[in-house]
């Protein structure tokens, strides 16, 4: 979801520091960018270099998603390309689901926000599962939709979500949105935004 259906690594960023400002807690901008795209329980102790007790964890995890989902009205919008692709694959039938490391409410938040929770038949998240880059979350999404993984297409933009779509054996189709083109060349097909992608690549990946 962040980072291919709509650019929401400023609005991350701008409540992870309003939130660990408020506790006190100095934390690394850069290694921000480096490792987005994991779940928050495992984003955190890596922001802040530093061990964190479970509950401190929860506490501040659960902040910062209730603040993001707040945050998120009209702050965002769908990626170019994103809405014709969504379009054509229902018209092609395929089934559909997000597959996000986000807590479910903010995934609710930001589809409804984008107005396109009509193409997803699943809004699928880790829950107590391991985050990416373990593939569990994508595993989950292809048992949610009755599709085996072989049949699996992933939109990813970070470096987690290439690396649990090829352990989930599954298809990936990078999107440069937030990484460089080169970072993410271990993705099967990688373009700048969904428009670049075009119908021909989409087919041959079966």
């Amino acid at each position: 979801m962040d980072g291919v259906l709509a650019d929401t690594v400023q609005l991350h960023l701008e409540v992870w520091e309003q939130i660990l400002a408020e506790h006190g807690i100095p934390y690394d901008r850069q290694k921000f960018q480096n490792i987005y795209g994991l779940k928050d329980r495992d984003f955190l102790p890596y922001l802040v270099n530093q061990p964190m007790e479970s509950e401190q964890l929860d506490s501040i995890t659960d902040l910062k998603q209730l603040a993001f989902s707040k945050a998120v009205y009209g702050r965002v919008q769908p990626l170019p390309g994103v809405v014709d692709w969504l379009m054509r694959f229902q018209s092609w039938g395929c089934k559909q689901a997000v597959a996000s490391s986000a807590p479910l409410h903010n995934v609710e938040a930001v589809v409804d926000q984008l107005h396109i929770r009509q193409y997803f038949q699943a809004l699928v998240t880790p829950g107590d599962l391991p985050g990416k880059p373990d593939p569990a979350v994508f595993l989950k999404a292809s048992q949610k939709l009755e599709t085996p993984s072989k049949d699996c297409i992933i939109i990813e933009d970070s470096l987690p979500g290439v690396e649990a779509a090829l352990r989930a054996c599954m298809r990936c189709i990078a999107v440069a949105n937030t990484k460089p083109v080169e970072a993410l060349k271990q993705a099967d097909i990688v373009v700048s935004t969904l428009a670049q992608l075009t119908v021909e690549q989409v087919e041959s990946l079966f």
